[in-house]
C-alpha cells in the first residue's frame, strides 16, 4: 500500500499498490504492521456500508465523542464520492481545518480518518456504495456533528446537495468550539 500523509496530520490517502498481469491485479487493502510502521493501531472492529441510489446525496458532517471515538477506513465500492473531513483535535495545528479527496470504486483509493475528526461525504454519481471499517462499534448517545455547509469552515463541495437528512440539516455550527459539547 502507499501511504500519503495529508495536511491534516495523522490522516491519510492510501492507495493500493497493483500487481498486475493479465486476469487483471491483485493489491492489499489492509495490513496492520503496515498501517502501524506509519503510526496507525486500528483494529478494526465494525464494517459499515453506506448505499446511496443518487447523486448529489450528502452525509455528514458525523462524529462519535470519547471513549467511543472512531477511526474510519473509507473506500468507495461503487460509484464515486467526495470525502471530507474536518479536524476537531483542539491541540492540533490544524484545528478547524478541512479536508477533501475524490474517492471512486475505479480508483480503489482510500482515506484513513483519525478520531476526533468530523466525517461526511456527497455522492458525485447515482447509485454510490461506500465501505468503512470503523475502529469502535456504534454508541448511541455519543454521536454528533456539525453543518455540512458552515461558513465557519467553508468546506467547498465540488456539487450542490440535492439529499441530505433532516438529522444531517440540524447539526449546529463549529462555533461551539468544544468537541465534547457539539450537537449537545
Amino acid at each position: 500500500m502507499i501511504f500519503t500523509e495529508t495536511e491534516l496530520p495523522g490522516a491519510f490517502i492510501i492507495d493500493v499498490d497493483r500487481m498486475a498481469d493479465d486476469r487483471g491485479f491483485f493489491a492489499r487493502s489492509w495490513c496492520a504492521d503496515e498501517f502501524a510502521a506509519h503510526g496507525i493501531l486500528m483494529p478494526p472492529v465494525q464494517a459499515n456500508v453506506s448505499s446511496n441510489p443518487r447523486r448529489g446525496t450528502l452525509r455528514g458532517m458525523h462524529l462519535q465523542l470519547a471513549p467511543h471515538e472512531e477511526t474510519k477506513l473509507v473506500r468507495c465500492t461503487r460509484g464515486a464520492i467526495y470525502d471530507v473531513i474536518v479536524d476537531l483535535r483542539e491541540e492540533s495545528p490544524t484545528y478547524g481545518q478541512w479536508l477533501g479527496v475524490e474517492l471512486t470504486a475505479d480508483s480503489f483509493r482510500m482515506l484513513f480518518v483519525p478520531g476526533r475528526f468530523a466525517h461526511g461525504f456527497i455522492t458525485l454519481q447515482d447509485n454510490t456504495d461506500v465501505g468503512y471499517q470503523v475502529s469502535a462499534k456504534y454508541a448511541p448517545g455519543f454521536e454528533r456533528g456539525l453543518r455540512w455547509n458552515d461558513p465557519a469552515i467553508g468546506i467547498q463541495w465540488p456539487i450542490a446537495p440535492t439529499i441530505i437528512s433532516e438529522k444531517d440539516q440540524q447539526h449546529p455550527d463549529f462555533r461551539l468550539r468544544v468537541p465534547e459539547t457539539i450537537g449537545s
